[in-house]
């Protein structure tokens, strides 16, 4: 997948460490332990990525630490891709047969960013012939690894429909908000 994009396998697990964790920064032996790459390859990167200024460097007394940019054009591109390989989304993709007849998972980008939600809110739609039970148990580990609630609706296609068509406001707070599609296309989930 991803290999044939960006074919520097030490980038991609940098990237991806970066956008698993946005609003954090790290010094270069943390980042070298959590990719387990040779510090080499990855202070390559970490310098071409600095360079790209997708990474923000600063320095403090004896370390340098990085941090993504959130100003960089690609940022929220970047953010939507790195998305689909977290942990929620590679559960959800590797049990998919088992969640059942789907026909949308949509993903709000605050779960991305790992930004809070009132109690009112959602960060997992998911629209078709779900078997709940199988998505609890992707949200329960989840939540280990998230370390707060994710909240979440499920809903059969012709409830989504109605409630759309009703404008139901807690449906609509939701589509109007970015989101990342993990299933179906947004264009569809829309009309």
């Amino acid at each position: 997948m991803l290999e044939n994009i960006i074919p520097s396998k030490t980038r991609r697990k940098v990237l991806e460490f970066f956008f698993h964790h946005p609003g954090e920064n790290f010094y270069l032996r943390r980042i070298v332990r959590e990719v387990n790459e040779e510090v080499n390859a990855v202070k390559r990167e970490l310098d071409i990525l600095s360079e790209e200024k997708l990474l923000l460097k600063e320095r403090r007394l004896n370390k340098v630490f990085y941090t993504l940019n959130k100003n960089y054009i690609y940022y929220e591109d970047f953010l939507r891709i790195f998305a689909k390989t977290n942990f929620l989304s590679t559960a959800i993709y590797k049990n998919l047969a088992r969640l059942g007849k789907i026909k949308f998972i949509a993903l709000s980008t605050k779960f991305a960013k790992q930004q809070s939600i009132k109690d009112d809110e959602i960060y997992l739609l998911f629209v078709g012939v779900v078997v709940l039970a199988e998505v609890e148990l992707i949200i329960k580990e989840a939540e280990k690894t998230f370390g707060k609630p994710i909240n979440y609706t499920v809903m059969t296609e012709d409830e989504f429909i109605f409630r759309k068509k009703n404008n139901d406001p807690f449906i609509w707070r939701f589509l109007k908000q970015p989101k990342i599609m993990l299933v179906g296309d947004e264009e569809n989930l829309m009309k």
